[in-house]
């Protein structure tokens, strides 16, 4: 049997002028690239799941029609596609049907619009794979295949295999992933990432973590390591345990954080002596009016908001650089929020900084807030859903004004001028710190 993993790759954001902005602001779509162009881990992981008789590929399409997957014969192909990449996966699948190849979706937007996938697939995989693809597998043998397979969200991350880094031209990539916990304790009604798949916050055995660090090692002597989280560092005992791991394996890497972290100087110090060179931090909004009500859960986004400009700075005196997160378009949000995130970046020194529009995904609450509010103006499109392409209604300000504003603030953010000015910024406020300890 022959099975082909694909993996879409690529986002093609559809405004054409902030496009050009982007090809000479390299800044701006520097973090969207890297997330395009990293590896799929998830179908990594399936490879590993799947029996040795079995005779496996990977493959990244970026474009359908230019990246063409070698006709070696597959029984069945298994995709897995980001929303922005939904419709080019719709129509791979129909191509490989056509041509009489089993196909199964999987991932995020598939567990999201399950019956939508349905129509593009031989069956559908809902929520995590891990406890799925050994069945699905067994079931396509004897012929058996279910349209449709549902995880519980449950599975133990002890459980989890080694993925197949050696399917992997090594080559080919900037970095490499590793995932250490999944899900997040907060839920942003915007957000479209593994809440949607797996109850609760889970975290991976600290020696199965640095297992995969070294598989990693042994076909990239000196890697840089992204970690596959959306939000580490929440369990603090298993993260000093595995910072602990990770300081001699003299890696150097890269994860996603909430600005929590900031109030734990020993986590900070284990972080930087283990390698960290950057987080990710969703700072969102750099005015309160935006975050009011975006965190579910307990309002927790906007609790934490009179603590950001400090957290930065903690952070960054740690020698670990921040990437602030800022989405624009908010509830909240009038046309003041383009200065008001500029002028935050250059109080702080923000090393880095991610702007993007305020995104829908379908599955999120976000989604169904404004479906039932009448403010999606393009249901169903989903190569709009790039975090750079306008889907919805603003209020607040008009949607010309949050287009417009948003080119404009991506034309000052990222420009050498300013990019210098942060940091040396940032290397002045470093220097101080490390006097000063």
């Amino acid at each position: 049997m022959r099975i082909a993993l694909i993996a879409m790759s690529g986002v093609r954001v559809q405004d054409a002028q902030l496009m050009k902005l982007g090809l000479t602001l390299p800044g701006f779509v520097e973090r969207s690239e890297v997330i395009a162009s990293l590896p799929s881990l998830s179908l990594l992981t399936l490879a590993a799941l799947t029996p040795p008789d079995i005779e496996l590929s990977y493959h990244e399409v970026d474009d359908i029609d230019r990246d063409t997957v070698p006709d070696l014969g597959f029984d069945l192909v298994a995709i897995s596609t980001m929303t922005a990449q939904a419709l080019d996966a719709y129509a791979l699948a129909d191509r490989f049907r056509a041509s009489g190849i089993t196909v199964v979706m999987g991932g995020l937007h598939a567990t999201c619009v399950p019956h939508e996938c349905m129509q593009h697939a031989d069956s559908v995989v809902v929520g995590e794979g891990e406890p799925i693809w050994p069945t699905l597998l067994e079931d396509f043998r004897y012929g058996k295949l279910k349209p449709r397979y549902d995880a519980d969200g449950t599975f133990d991350l002890a459980h989890a295999p080694m993925p197949r880094f050696d399917l992997l031209d090594v080559n080919r990539y900037n970095r490499l992933t590793v995932q250490t916990t999944r899900g997040c304790p907060h839920k942003c009604d915007f957000c479209a990432s593994s809440i949607m798949l797996t109850k609760g916050y889970k975290a991976k055995p600290v020696d199965k973590v640095i297992a995969e660090i070294r598989a990693i090692k042994s076909i990239w002597p000196r890697p840089f390591i992204e970690l596959a989280d959306d939000n580490s560092f929440m369990m603090r005992a298993h993260a000093y345990e595995l910072l602990d791991a990770m300081k001699h394996e003299r890696i150097r890497w890269f994860t996603e954080c909430d600005i929590s972290i900031a109030k734990d100087e020993q986590l900070l110090s284990k972080m930087a002596a283990a390698g960290c060179r950057q987080v990710l931090v969703g700072l969102e909004s750099p005015i309160s009016d935006g975050l009011d009500g975006i965190e579910t859960n307990s309002n927790w986004k906007l609790a934490q908001y009179p603590k950001y400009e400090q957290a930065v700075r903690t952070i960054q005196s740690h020698g670990i650089t921040v990437i602030g997160c800022f989405v624009l378009g908010l509830d909240g949000h009038t046309p003041g929020i383009f200065d008001a995130v500029y002028n935050f970046a250059a109080r702080t020194n923000l090393y880095d900084i991610q702007v993007t529009l305020q995104t829908p995904f379908p599955g999120t609450g976000l989604y169904r807030r404004l479906e039932a509010e009448g403010r999606l103006t393009h249901p169903g499109r989903w190569d709009r859903c790039t975090l750079f392409d306008l889907n919805y209604t603003p209020i607040g300000m008009t949607s010309d004004e949050l287009v417009n504003g948003f080119r404009q603030l991506v034309s000052r953010l990222y420009t050498p001028e300013f990019v210098k000015q942060r940091r040396e910024g940032y290397h002045l406020d470093l220097r101080s710190a490390r006097r000063a300890v």
